[in-house]
Formats: structure tokens, C-alpha cells, sequence
């Protein structure tokens, strides 16, 4: 069985450090790399997709709202055809500096707020499905299992790759629980290793309560912020590989070609 781990990075700014980066691409398949309007600037870019390709990890855009003062973290009400630009014109600034490289975006993964009103909003959520089917029907867009997102790129047809968050705990409605509440966030490495791979193995989430909720997993985020995650990555890396699972960039699974 094959499955995928990815990671959001490059994203340089006051709120978040890139130390780790060079350290999570030898872990991870997949990066997705911030593409400036939230952190990130070309020297980053550069510098995630110079590792990356050595590393056999592939590349994705990780488009959010125009606003690094809040780390693309605040709602923004935007129309249809600003979201359209909005995506097109931060895959279009990445593509770019891949090219340089000889490389190209396989995947795309909204950032922040855009990805969580996104997840719960089937319009919104469809503006960036047909924005990205529109740049490249190629291109695979890189969703929240069970979300808006999902639904609306499964009706255009789309190259879709589910992911699960492996250090956050869910609701009973399959939605991630609030950082505000203490459980949000699995923190012990060996707990994280062990939730990752029961979902993976039976495709299905695992709730805070002990319910489960079957779904597609293709793929798995991790976070690399401090010392702990970086643990947690390459305790979930190890067990998935000595569980049999095979590893994969997003590009290069049986899935998508």
C-alpha cells in the first residue's frame, strides 16, 4: 500500500522559522512550499526546491490569502474571480522558479484560513478546484479528507490526494479539534505514530472519542515547528516504512499515473 507524507515549508516569517527545513526534506515526499503572500519570498522558494529536488521530494504550491501579517491566517472574504487570481498567480510565481530548476508543481494545497473556509464552504471550494483544473488538469490538488474541498474536486473529475493531519486529534464530526481546546494536539511521538498508521491502515479517521470515520487517506501532513515534531516526523517516517507501507511523492503514485 502506498501513502505519502507531506509538509508545508519555505514558509520564512516573523511568526515561523525555516531551520528545520532542510531536516523535514529528508523526511517528507512531498513539500508544500509557500509561495510569499503568506512567508516565503524567492529565496526560499529557491531553496526548498533546490533540496527538494535532490531529495526526490516532489513540489506543490501553497497558496493562501495576500495578508503575511497574520500568516494567512485570517478570513477574507474574496469573489470568485479574486480567488481565481489568487491561486493562479501563486502557482505561476512558483512554477517559475521550478522551472529554473528543472522542475515542475505536481500539487497544489491551500494555506490557513483559505484552506479552513474552504473546507466547510462548497462554493469557495469549488472556485479553487476549477482554478486549479484550469491551470493543469494534470495537477493534483492536495485536500482535507471528508472536506468541501474533496466533494467539489471529485465532481470536476480532478486529480485529488486526501490527506490527515498526524499531530491534531478530530471531532466526532471529522473536523479538526480547536487549538483552543488541550486535546488539540498530539504531542507525544509514540501516540502520533500509532494514530497515523491505524488510520492509514483502515482508512479511516480516528476521533478524540474513539469513534471512527471511514475516508480516502493518501497522505499524511506532518509539521516540523520545534524540536517535538521534528521527533514526531521520523517516528511516523519509521513506523509507517517497518509497517510496510511504501512512501511516495504525490507525483509518482500509482494513483495518479
Amino acid at each position: 500500500m502506498e501513502i505519502n507524507i507531506n509538509c508545508d515549508l519555505g514558509e520564512k516569517s516573523k511568526f515561523h522559522s525555516i531551520e528545520n527545513d532542510p531536516e523535514l526534506l529528508n523526511i517528507v515526499n512531498s513539500a508544500n512550499i509557500a509561495c510569499g503572500y503568506h512567508a516565503g519570498d524567492e529565496e526560499t522558494m529557491n531553496m526548498v526546491i533546490k533540496i527538494s529536488k535532490s531529495n526526490d521530494v516532489s513540489i506543490g504550491a501553497h497558496p493562501s490569502f495576500n495578508d503575511p501579517e497574520n500568516f494567512g491566517r485570517k478570513k477574507i472574504n474574496l469573489n470568485s474571480s479574486e480567488i481565481t487570481k489568487l491561486i493562479t498567480d501563486q502557482y505561476e510565481i512558483l512554477q517559475k522558479i521550478a522551472q529554473e530548476h528543472g522542475e515542475n508543481v505536481t500539487h497544489i494545497k491551500p494555506h490557513g484560513a483559505l484552506n479552513n473556509m474552504a473546507c466547510e464552504d462548497f462554493e469557495l471550494a469549488n472556485t479553487i478546484a476549477k482554478a486549479i483544473n484550469n491551470i493543469d488538469k494534470n495537477i493534483i490538488f492536495l485536500v482535507p479528507t471528508g472536506s468541501k474541498m474533496e466533494i467539489a474536486a471529485k465532481k470536476l473529475n480532478m486529480k485529488i490526494a486526501c490527506e490527515i493531519f498526524a499531530d491534531r486529534n478530530y471531532e466526532d464530526d471529522g473536523n479538526l479539534v480547536s487549538r483552543s481546546k488541550d486535546h488539540a494536539l498530539i504531542t507525544d511521538p509514540n501516540m502520533a505514530k500509532k494514530h497515523v498508521l491505524s488510520m492509514v491502515k483502515n482508512q479511516a479517521l480516528n476521533c478524540f472519542s474513539g469513534k471512527q470515520i471511514p475516508c480516502e487517506i493518501d497522505s499524511v501532513c506532518i509539521h516540523g515547528d520545534n524540536e517535538s515534531s521534528l521527533a514526531t516526523a521520523k517516528s511516523i517516517k519509521k513506523n509507517l516504512v517497518s509497517n510496510g507501507l511504501i512512501l511516495k511523492p504525490l507525483s509518482k503514485m500509482e494513483k495518479f499515473n
